[in-house]
C-alpha cells in the first residue's frame, strides 16, 4: 500500500542507530542518506525515511512484516540492545488471529515499533 513513510525524529543519530540495529534482522539497510535524512529499506518497493526535526514528534505505531518468528525474536533482542524499551515480548497475539506472532519495543522518540509474523510456526 505505501511507497514510503517519512517522519521527523528529535535525535537523528540515536534514531538512525536504533532503527538500523533493531531492523537488521529483517534485512533493512540504508538505501540512501543525505542532507534531508535517511532512507531505509529491505526491498525496492517500500521505505522508511527519517529526518531531524526541532518539533516533538507525535508517537507512531510502526509495524514491520517478518518472514518468520525467528526474525520477530531477533528484532526484539536487537531493539532492546539498541536501547529500546520492551512493550511486549515476542509471542502469539490470538486476539488478532491465531498466527499473529509479534513483539513490540518503544524507540527513542516514544514510537511503538512492532515486528509481526502472520505465518504458523515452522
Amino acid at each position: 500500500m505505501f511507497d514510503h513513510v517519512v517522519f521527523g525524529v528529535s535525535d537523528y543519530a540515536a534514531s538512525k542507530a536504533f532503527f538500523l540495529q533493531s531492523l537488521a534482522p529483517l534485512g533493512i539497510v540504508i538505501v540512501q542518506e543525505g542532507p534531508h535524512g535517511i532512507e531505509l529499506s529491505s526491498d525496492d518497493k517500500t521505505s522508511l525515511c527519517l529526518f531531524q526535526t526541532q518539533e516533538k514528534p507525535a508517537h507512531l505505531h510502526l509495524a514491520f512484516v517478518a518472514e518468520n518468528r525467528q526474525q520477530v525474536d531477533a528484532f526484539h533482542s536487537a531493539a532492546l540492545e539498541a536501547g529500546g524499551k520492551d512493550n511486549g515480548a515476542p509471542g502469539l497475539r490470538p486476539r488478532y488471529h491465531a498466527n499473529y506472532y509479534a513483539a513490540f519495543v518503544i524507540g527513542p522518540d516514544g514510537h511503538n515499533v512492532e515486528v509481526v509474523c502472520h505465518q504458523p510456526a515452522a
